[in-house]
């Protein structure tokens, strides 16, 4: 089921059906989310449900009274801290503000009610990050209703909007620099909707329900893109039909010079924006692909074109053929070696929209239609690619995936796999967590499903705590070859139980696959291992049904096979790592320091 595609009025009326449809799936993965409101939440989390059932999770909500978000968070924190949640979220208006400057305020006097209010939303972000090792979202603020000041509002140092727009600013500097705090940007979505359309005033003074039921949804459909977002879960890859997409016209029968493309026509320029849109998502890491039923000498001309913003050098995938567009797609997926329920297609032909979204589980198809001003609009409404973090690596995904194609073309020139290893020139750092990178471990562990031996999921706030803990050994692994740096690529997590080490998560990024990153992992594990007095590593395979490619992983390593459930057919393996000799041949490992 795809919520995406049905409007608000059937949400509404079907929400209930839909629910038990939706948590009818198995496999569904479970979230703990507290919801501490300064308006009444039921409305927002009932639909949030709805949303998060259908991504793929399992909510379990825990709501405070009306308005008592600070009370709970600061003055009481029990309940929050009995129910343990995984997420902390904070549904405040700008009702909930306290400190908002008269009209007659000065402007010396204005940024003091700016700091003490921000100071005591820090107060509630402080006890929660004290108490419970949870992600906090919080709300930032729309406008008030009324402009008492008019057009001055927005400029007096008595004038609540510009008090608003500065403590949102407030707002944003903090979660910038505090990585356990993700901001919803209310104000935004208050814009989107337009105020006139976000407050229900009927609702409010009755149930104290502040927004309308279109608030409430986009409140609701936000907040399950921040929580796919946490949990790795948002998309990755834009696939892109060619003809009427890219360009206006036909590149078979128009030519370079007859699709347009450019500033010189209104149906021109719409396909240029698109473009634009396109590659502003590539440079912050969403991938490129082209599925077009096209001859590739042919569809590749397109790009040839001088006002194409698009070029080749972008694209990571280039499929164009006359074979069904589901399969190129399976195609594209196996390349890249991401699974097809990171992809969003865009087609203007609703026919292969709709084959291709029959034909593969998991897929994003948004109904874009057939006019290209409105392209952008739809895929940001689906809020496919929503991120809570730019990492580096984020930002260079598309190069690292273009290095990749460098490498494979190297590797055609070997006959011998171990010296086309050699060749690379790779050189590994492994090394205990550190606070730099738990931004990026946390990142992978919820992104990371194919080679995952556990898939177990853990939030920053989790892996914050497990770094200080001194009953684990976590372990990052970044590589680098003469192509370029592939980043923080690897994990592995153990937990000690007195001379045994329990292997909670090893995983690593699909796209260092075969390059002995996994033998490096070990020996650097077993060497801190020894240093704490550590005997037995001992290792658990927990199938999925995306993870079967490390089926084989613990006994390519060496470890013993110690048991296999025959019905949920996980393993469990041992390894002795007194008599372990290292077995790295092709990475150089730098020196590890000892934590």
């Amino acid at each position: 089921m795809n919520l995406d595609h049905l409007s608000i009025d059937e949400i509404l009326l079907k929400r209930r059906s839909l629910r038990r449809q939706l948590a009818a799936v198995e496999g569904l993965q479970s979230v703990r989310i507290a919801v501490l409101g300064g308006s009444t939440t039921n409305e927002v989390v009932d639909l949030l449900e709805l949303f998060l059932l259908d991504s793929g999770f399992q909510p379990v909500f825990h709501q405070s009274e009306y308005g008592r978000f600070y009370e709970d968070a600061v003055l009481d924190p029990a309940d929050l801290i009995a129910f343990a949640p995984d997420i902390v979220y904070l549904h405040t208006s700008y009702l909930n503000v306290q400190s908002v400057p008269p009209v007659a305020c000065s402007e010396k006097d204005f940024q003091s009610y700016v700091e003490d209010e921000l100071g005591r939303y820090q107060q509630i972000w402080q006890s929660i990050e004290q108490n419970v090792p949870a992600q906090i979202i919080q709300n930032n603020f729309e406008l008030p209703p009324h402009a008492f000041l008019g057009n001055l509002d927005s400029v007096s140092s008595g004038g609540a909007s510009r008090f608003f727009l500065a403590l949102n600013a407030e707002f944003a500097r903090a979660a910038a620099g505090d990585p356990r705090l993700t901001l919803q940007d209310v104000h935004r979505l208050s814009a989107q909707i337009g105020l006139a359309n976000w407050f229900d005033w009927d609702r409010y003074f009755g149930y104290k329900i502040l927004t309308t039921s279109e608030g409430s949804i986009a409140l609701a459909r936000s907040l399950a893109s921040i929580v796919r977002a946490i949990y790795g879960k948002s998309r990755k890859v834009l696939v892109l039909d060619l003809d009427n997409t890219l360009w206006g016209g036909v590149i078979g029968d128009d030519g370079v010079d007859g699709i347009q493309i450019g500033r010189e026509t209104p149906v021109a320029e719409a396909y240029t924006a698109f473009q634009e849109y396109c590659l502003m998502l590539r440079n912050r890491g969403v991938l490129l692909a082209v599925c077009s039923k096209n001859n590739e000498d042919v569809a590749k001309q397109g790009f040839e074109h001088p006002d194409s913003v698009l070029k080749l050098e972008h694209i990571s995938c280039f499929k164009a053929n006359w074979e069904p567009k589901h399969e190129n797609i399976l195609a594209i997926a196996k390349e890249l070696n991401l699974g097809v329920d990171s992809f969003v297609f865009v087609d203007d032909n609703p026919a292969e929209r709709s084959i291709v979204e029959s034909q593969i589980g998991g897929i994003a198809v948004p109904n874009v239609g057939n006019e290209v001003s409105k392209y952008a609009a739809i895929i940001e409404a689906g809020r496919y690619f929503e991120p809570v973090a730019m990492s580096e690596e984020d930002i260079a995904r598309a190069a690292l995936y273009q290095t990749n194609a460098a490498r494979a073309s190297s590797e055609a020139k070997f006959a011998n796999y171990g010296e086309y290893l050699d060749s690379l020139e790779m050189a590994a750092e492994i090394e205990r967590f550190k606070p730099l990178y738990l931004e990026r471990i946390a990142q992978l562990t919820n992104k990371s499903n194919q080679f995952n031996l556990t898939t177990r999921r853990y939030t920053l706030a989790e892996m914050e705590a497990i770094s200080r803990d001194e009953q684990y050994i976590g372990l990052y692994g970044k590589l680098s070859d003469r192509f370029g740096d592939n980043g923080l690529i690897s994990i592995v997590l153990g937990r000690r139980e007195d001379a045994v080490l329990h292997i909670d998560l090893w995983l690593m990024s699909c796209r260092v696959l075969k390059r002995d990153m996994e033998l490096a992992m070990l020996d650097v594990l077993v060497s801190e291992a020894k240093i704490i007095g550590i005997g037995t590593l001992v290792g658990a395979y927990l199938p999925t049904k995306k993870n079967g490619m490390v089926e084989d992983h613990y006994e390519k390593l060496g470890f013993d096979p110690v048991s296999l459930d025959p019905d949920s057919k996980v393993s469990v393996w041992t390894l002795d790592v007194s008599g372990y000799i290292p077995r790295t041949q092709h990475i150089k490992i730098m020196e590890p320091v000892h934590g």
